[in-house]
């Protein structure tokens, strides 16, 4: 088996038509595959907000398609109006979640084509912004398999990697951030067996990290979280990898919540701790995780998502981040597709990308 058995169609893409974003609907994983064609300003918005869509990469890749795909829809014929029907579109896209910055990024991107074709023809407007979308696409696909490469030189055949949230094929374009080395690994003959966490409340490592790489034929096993410290007590990690959804200039990173708890038992344990980080994720303008906003998201997610019956009593308040932030004294290594950037960050994630 292959990457390609996983998303045959690929986890985001622009319709044929040019006219809709086709998606996997990750909130049906694993046990349906249903692919959303999506036009509506509403359901495009809706699609972020309810993890349909997921994955800093992906979210991005996405929100650039579907600010064009609105921008099609227009009825403006002087360039003002359109614009100004353009900047309303790209600030609902952009308020549906707040941690990740590739959301930002590719809408600020798509923006800046807007604007410097300013006195164009709308149509031919509209055909460089979507361009520009292809563009983050494809050079999401060139960053995960260099990121993906850079891993390799990190493990040994038979290694064990624990593994958080999602960071596959499903939240990127093709390989994946944090497990694109197993991909890669597989191709090349070399083995190595994913410990899954399932990632609660959402579950998406137990729901998507384990349907990627079983249906790639990739040796996996799922924990619950709190069984973490015990695998690495037991020697069966040498690794841990993670994703990324948003990267200060110091090298703290924002991750699935839970990330920094992994991060501090492998200090314990004295197991590296690797995170897979591409350009866009990382947001120079931050200067220390404490500048991250983090998501807080509804308390049903923890009491009823996913139960026949809620856990809870109705009146049981609940804290649900979907985000913590690693401080970057726990972080082994950063690796991106410029290559592997150790301590001290500032410096180093710096003139990696200067």
């Amino acid at each position: 088996m292959s990457i390609e058995s996983v998303t045959p169609m690929g986890s985001v893409r622009l319709g044929d038509d040019g006219a809709s974003v086709v998606i996997v609907d990750q909130s049906l994983l694993p046990n349906e595959i249903k692919y959303l064609v999506l036009r509506g300003r509403e359901e495009l918005y809706e699609a972020i907000l309810e993890l349909r869509v997921r994955g800093a990469p992906a979210i991005g890749i996405f929100a650039a398609y579907a600010v064009c795909v609105l921008a099609g829809q227009t009825k403006a014929s002087a360039y003002d109006d359109f614009y100004n029907e353009f900047n309303r579109n790209k600030a609902y896209l952009d308020s549906s979640r707040p941690t990740a910055v590739n959301l930002r990024k590719a809408l600020d991107r798509i923006d800046n084509i807007a604007a410097a074709n300013a006195g164009k023809p709308i149509p031919e407007i509209i055909d460089a912004m979507k361009a520009e979308a292809v563009k983050i696409h494809q050079e999401d696909i060139s960053m995960c398999r260099a990121i993906s490469e850079y891993g390799l030189e990190l493990v040994r055949d038979g290694d064990g990697i624990l593994t958080h949230c999602n960071a596959g094929p499903l939240a990127t374009s093709r390989y994946g951030t944090g497990l694109g080395t197993l991909f890669l690994a597989q191709e090349r003959g070399i083995t190595l067996h994913a410990w899954c966490g399932e990632t609660r409340p959402l579950l998406q490592g137990a729901r998507l990290t384990t349907f990627e790489l079983q249906k790639a034929g990739i040796d996996c096993t799922l924990i619950c979280d709190n069984m973490a410290s015990l695998v690495m007590k037991e020697g069966k990690i040498n690794a841990c990898f993670t994703g990324c959804d948003r990267a200060a200039a110091n090298g703290d990173i924002a991750n699935k919540i839970g990330t920094s708890g992994i991060a501090i038992l492998a200090r314990h344990y004295g197991i590296p701790f690797y995170v897979f980080c591409p350009s866009s994720t990382i947001d120079f303008a931050c200067k220390t995780g404490e500048d991250i906003k983090i998501e807080q998201r509804a308390p049903e997610e923890i009491k009823e998502k996913f139960f026949m019956r809620p856990i809870a009593l109705p009146e049981v308040k609940c804290y649900n981040p979907a985000f913590d932030v690693t401080d970057n004294s726990l972080i082994t290594a950063i690796i991106t597709e410029k290559g592997i950037c150790r301590s001290p960050y500032t410096e180093n994630l710096a003139a990696m990308f200067k």
